[in-house]
């Protein structure tokens, strides 16, 4: 006899493992939703609704925790950690949808949450001889090009035309299958320049990449007047790192040019007072509203953590640990851990003796559904991840 515990985290996996034994196709449609267990959190539901919801997943056979004080009334609002399988969520939400209390609301974010992650966020982008695939099998590349003189890492290499250029034939070659452009550093207590500054180190070699580079550019900027100035140059993918929230103007730059956008987490400071998670997706949900808003398409976001913006080391490891649950965004994931100082208070070394730290972050990231990771060691992160990929993306989705 040989018993194990079996490792299964999606219905697509439930089905190819139920298909080994030879279980009748009508078994595995029942069995394979009773095979997934996951635990969901929602914030700020009133007791009413609490109450009526824990019944109501009680009933289906699952769990759910409130704050105490709910069941009396006595407190107003509560967060509630529900704990089901696919079958449980599926019968809950179906009856949810039909209770007062604003439960109906509750059920369609439960559902679009649990669907989230389970459906893989494909994406294809194309522009003019350029092409842009998001896939299940395989972690894209994306190599940074610093057109700056105090980056935290290269400044000061490549922000001559003719080392930019050499440069980015590098990365392209390396494995790059985009080219993120940056002209201002945003390093922990950078000074902020000028957008004619900005445009000035950026433009002439945009305008030389954009007829010449056979990967999708990528323009590292929070202006507004940069991103129109990079997009009408030529570039094909904003990468803002206040995520449409430091100037509203940014979100109808990209929904006018109907191109991809990274946002990315972000805040003055790292003091987070319950959960760095709860925030990070609270704000990439604004983000996404802010776009919406603004009539950029839902197709056309690609969020990121913002791993080392802050965020102190113990905080970045914490994100680390526990990326995989801005799935329930349902949108792409970026990682950029390349050489961060987090990598580099781990392991005591300086910038650039990170490269098996940054490795070991991307192969973590990858696992936890990362779909791009942004960094400065195309080459060797380019295998990590082509390895990385080879072991655990196979049967993760259909």
């Amino acid at each position: 006899m040989n018993a194990r515990v079996v490792e299964i985290s999606t219905q697509n996996q439930a089905r190819q493992e139920l298909k080994k034994i030879n279980c009748d196709e009508f078994g595995i449609n029942i069995m394979a939703p009773k095979a997934i267990f996951k635990t969901l959190k929602i914030e700020k539901v009133s007791s009413k609704a609490a109450n009526l919801l824990k019944q109501t997943f009680l009933a289906k056979g699952g769990e759910v925790a409130v704050a105490r004080g709910t069941a009396d009334l006595s407190v107003e609002y509560t967060d509630v950690v529900i704990c089901a399988t696919m079958k449980q969520y599926n019968l809950a939400v179906a009856q949810l949808k039909m209770q007062p209390w604003g439960l109906p609301k509750i059920a369609e974010a439960i559902n679009k949450a649990i669907k989230a992650t389970e459906k893989f966020s494909y994406r294809e982008y194309q522009w003019p001889g350029k092409k842009l695939l998001i896939q299940p099998h395989r972690t894209l590349i994306m190599g940074i090009l610093n057109l700056t003189p105090d980056s935290f890492s290269d400044g000061g290499k490549y922000n001559s035309f003719d080392n930019a250029l050499k440069k980015a034939e590098e990365l392209i070659k390396a494995g790059a299958d985009i080219l993120d452009i940056g002209a201002e550093s945003t390093r922990p207590g950078f000074a902020e320049i000028s957008e004619n500054q900005e445009m000035e180190r950026m433009l002439p070699v945009l305008e030389k990449l954009a007829k010449t580079c056979e990967v999708p550019i990528s323009i590292d900027t929070y202006k507004p007047s940069v991103a129109k100035a990079a997009l009408d140059c030529g570039a094909n993918i904003i990468n803002d790192i206040w995520g449409l929230q430091k100037d509203p103007n940014m979100a109808k730059v990209v929904a006018e040019y109907n191109v991809p956008v990274v946002i990315m987490h972000n805040r003055i400071n790292n003091e987070y007072q319950i959960d760095i998670m709860a925030d990070i997706c609270n704000f990439l949900k604004n983000s996404i509203d802010i776009g919406i808003n603004a009539r950029i398409s839902f197709e056309n976001f690609i969020i990121d953590p913002g791993i080392g913006f802050a965020k102190n080391g113990d905080q970045n490891i914490v994100v680390m640990s526990r990326l995989e649950e801005l799935k329930s965004l349902g949108c792409p994931i970026l990682l950029g851990t390349s050489r961060k100082r987090f990598i580099g208070e781990v392991l005591d070394l300086a910038v650039d003796d990170r490269v098996e730290g940054t490795a070991a972050t991307v192969a973590v990231g990858i696992t936890k559904g990362a779909n791009i990771v942004r960094v400065h060691d195309v080459e060797p992160i380019a295998r990590v991840a082509k390895m990385t990929d080879a072991m655990i993306r196979g049967d993760l989705f259909d």
